[in-house]
């Protein structure tokens, strides 16, 4: 049965692949500067293709590539890709990063990632969500080091990440030679524990941007700062 996610500009057909729309990849899409009009852009492990083609609404960059070692949610990724207004300008691989590491000699300005980020080992019964949810198949070490390769001198890296996890991400990013530019912790309401952390790098020491981000107010109430930063692309909002 065909699952169908709509946005304002674009939708995005998901039953293939094992990780659905969420509230963390809109967030990242929405977040991250384009302000300084990157050429190229490489999302790392698309799944939908949701942060191509929230960056492609977002930006005029003529290239955007996307990377996605699973088959079926490649192939829907392609398709998300093809039936969209930017569809000249968007590609998905089908590998893993290691592999497009060792043949791709481009670099990109912007590099994006809702990378699997559990690390104890989960089952949801669904093997192919399980592996889109579990950091061993795309270990942090292997993220910060390939973005070390693939981003350009003024380019940036933008990811998100669980809040507790943010030091030790962050520490493991300078061994790189990549430093923080913006970071934001995410919060679901006013009363609850921080839970994400949306984070750019560049290869450039500086002081860093620091914001919070609160969800809602109450239940199914958003925040201001929410309402702003999707409203370009939720229906709702």
């Amino acid at each position: 049965m065909k699952e169908t996610f709509c946005f304002k500009k674009f939708k995005i057909d998901q039953e293939r692949c094992a990780m659905k729309i969420g509230t963390d990849g809109v967030l990242l899409g929405a977040w991250t500067n384009v302000d300084f009009e990157p050429q190229s852009i490489l999302d790392i492990g698309a799944g939908t293709g949701v942060l191509s083609l929230m960056l492609a609404q977002r930006c005029d960059a003529p290239t955007i590539d996307a990377l996605e070692i699973d088959e079926n949610a490649y192939e829907q990724c392609v398709e998300n890709f093809e039936a969209s207004p930017w569809g000249d300008r968007l590609y998905c691989y089908h590998a893993g990063l290691d592999e497009f590491v060792d043949e791709v000699d481009e670099v990109y300005d912007l590099i994006i990632s809702n990378p699997p980020f559990y690390s104890e080992t989960v089952s949801s019964g669904n093997t192919s969500r399980d592996l889109a949810r579990q950091n061993d198949t795309l270990p942090f070490t292997e993220l910060v080091e390939s973005v070390s390769k693939l981003l350009s001198d003024r380019g940036t890296f933008s990811v998100i990440i669980p809040y507790k996890e943010t030091e030790e991400f962050i520490a493991l990013a300078n061994t790189s030679g990549l430093y923080v530019w913006r970071i934001c912790s995410v919060r679901g309401h006013s009363d609850a524990p921080l839970k994400r952390s949306l984070i750019e790098f560049s290869r450039t020491k500086a002081d860093a941007i620091v914001e919070t981000l609160t969800i809602e107010k109450e239940r199914h109430e958003y925040t201001e700062a929410y309402v702003a930063l999707t409203k370009d692309f939720y229906l709702k909002m």
